[in-house]
């Protein structure tokens, strides 16, 4: 299959809320078949980043129950304003130590646990501390994701793919992390040729690591793919699908714009 680039439209009332919702589930039921999969295996998580608290209402009136969100301040100040919809909230963003707190507090999930890519060797666990100990202090668990660079570019976060092995076996010393499994992102391009390698590359990375898990880790889960590209990564066996555009409509800016650069 090719990646088309389409124009969303932006939605603003439920029933385009509702109809987007059915048009991404009908394209992850028609990949699932491709791959002789159910389509119950893939959960599908409405990523809400730059949408306004009016919109996401409407969008949570139409079935959204969880929202992923990059950037640890905005998920916080939705988290606080819609309160009281009991709504699940992943952060698929980099995380720096000192919002650690934060997404204790208010976050279900994170996507995004790595290596903070700088000298020191124990700086690679530093996240995981962080969070842990906050999570400790708020007498809650965290489901968390690891986040592979699966594509080799310098320009984004996720520890190298030859790292992973052992950072994963030091994650039991921080029981309030869930570790659910693996998260990437892959090469922003339309080239399906170019993509397809990197959600292989972690579905790969995976099956290698299962034989040598650590008491307490699973690696079930695969987050890949996004409102260009789920249905590739559906195809290589992503069980997480982190869609917006295709949900809420169009953003002003490419994805890559949201993902920070560990030179940025």
């Amino acid at each position: 299959m090719s990646i088309v680039a389409p124009t969303w439209p932006q939605a603003a009332t439920v029933e385009d809320f509702r109809r987007n919702l059915e048009a991404v589930h009908a394209r992850i039921a028609a990949a699932c078949a491709r791959a002789g999969r159910d389509p119950a295996t893939v959960r599908l998580l409405p990523v809400s980043k730059t949408v306004d608290e009016a919109r996401l209402r409407l969008a949570v009136q139409a079935g959204c129950d969880t929202l992923g969100e990059n950037k640890v301040q905005e998920a916080k100040g939705k988290a606080e304003a819609m309160a009281d919809l009991g709504i699940r909230w992943s952060v698929i963003g980099h995380l720096q130590t000192n919002k650690a707190r934060d997404v204790a507090r208010f976050a279900s999930e994170f996507q995004a646990l790595d290596s903070l890519r700088v000298a020191q060797a124990l700086d690679s666990l530093r996240v995981a501390q962080a969070l842990d100990q906050r999570l400790a202090q708020e007498g809650r668990t965290l489901d968390v994701f690891v986040q592979v660079n699966t594509s080799g570019e310098a320009s984004k976060y996720g520890l190298d793919p030859i790292e992973v092995a052992d950072f994963v076996q030091q994650l039991p010393a921080f029981p309030q992390l869930r570790v659910r499994g693996l998260m990437t992102l892959a090469l922003f391009s339309a080239d399906p040729e170019q993509v397809r390698p990197c959600f292989v590359r972690l579905r790969d990375l995976r099956e290698r690591l299962r034989p040598t898990l650590p008491v307490g880790v699973s690696l079930d889960e695969l987050s890949m793919g996004m409102s260009g590209d789920f249905e590739i990564a559906i195809e290589e066996g992503a069980t997480v699908v982190r869609v917006g555009q295709a949900i809420f409509g169009a953003r002003s800016t490419p994805d890559s714009h949201y993902w920070p650069t560990p030179a940025g």
